[in-house]
């Protein structure tokens, strides 16, 4: 959640040195200064100044030409994850669907056009499984091809939506993946009438997802639950039969801690 400031109390260094750092992710790992520049709509002199910075400050090391985050910048995700109530009140539940079940469930919060996973959990029958899907922690993927990201969209009332979807690329990530912003608001009206969502290779080929909102006691969703399946496609029946039923429970179970 982002708050209006008065222009005098907005630091624009500050604002400039983080979209640097922003400007780092999966595609692009070690940038330099053009690139820099060009991420984080800056000038190539101002990017190199603040990559420069960063890596003087230990987020960023560099070789001289190109720069990438180093383990420093892990501060920040740690002191969340440790700090933060929602990971902590929802771990016990995640691990108990994860024995119950065989499955993975995560926990996912939106920030902007996508969605973060701030609690997950192993899968006992499969501990050394890694799917490329991004189940890690702090995981970041794109909200509109996303059960969970779908069921967070839904929580939003029709003009949020609209100016959510306003101006906004949806990437086709797969054959699968709704790219049209017509055909994205009537799956999320979809979602929003059944409170549930079930998405189908839109990610990645090969993998099925079922997610739920989490609601507070005031019925505000906080955040989303879902189950990630991979190998053999179950259709939607055998999902919803199977596996909706425990997310509800446990939706339930911790609708007082929210």
């Amino acid at each position: 959640m982002t708050i209006d400031i008065a222009k005098a109390d907005f630091i624009e260094g500050i604002a400039k040195g983080m979209a640097v750092l922003e400007s780092f992710d999966t595609e692009r790992q070690r940038l330099n200064a053009t690139l820099a520049a060009e991420r984080a709509g800056l000038t190539r002199a101002a990017a190199r100044r603040h990559l420069l910075t960063l890596a003087h400050l230990g987020y960023l090391e560099t070789d001289g030409s190109y720069f990438w985050m180093s383990p420093k910048v892990l501060r920040f995700s740690g002191t969340y994850l440790s700090s933060s109530r929602l990971p902590r009140t929802l771990q016990p539940s995640l691990n108990r669907l994860a024995a119950q079940t065989g499955e993975w469930f995560s926990v996912v919060v939106l920030d902007g056009d996508e969605v973060v996973i701030v609690a997950r959990s192993g899968s006992p029958s499969t501990p050394t499984r890694v799917l490329a899907y991004g189940l890690h922690l702090g995981a970041r993927l794109p909200a509109h091809a996303m059960s969970t990201g779908r069921v967070l969209l839904a929580a939003m009332s029709g003009a949020e939506l609209t100016r959510w979807l306003k101006g906004r690329t949806l990437p086709r990530l797969t054959p699968h993946t709704i790219t049209q912003a017509k055909a994205l608001r009537d799956e999320i009206a979809k979602v929003r009438a059944q409170d549930f969502c079930i998405a189908t290779e839109e990610h990645e080929i090969g993998v099925q997802a079922l997610a739920i909102p989490l609601r507070n006691m005031q019925g505000k969703t906080v955040a989303a639950l879902n189950v990630v399946l991979s190998g053999t496609m179950r259709s939607d029946a055998v999902i919803e039969r199977e596996l909706l039923p425990h997310l509800q429970t446990a939706a339930h179970e911790v609708r007082s801690l929210l």
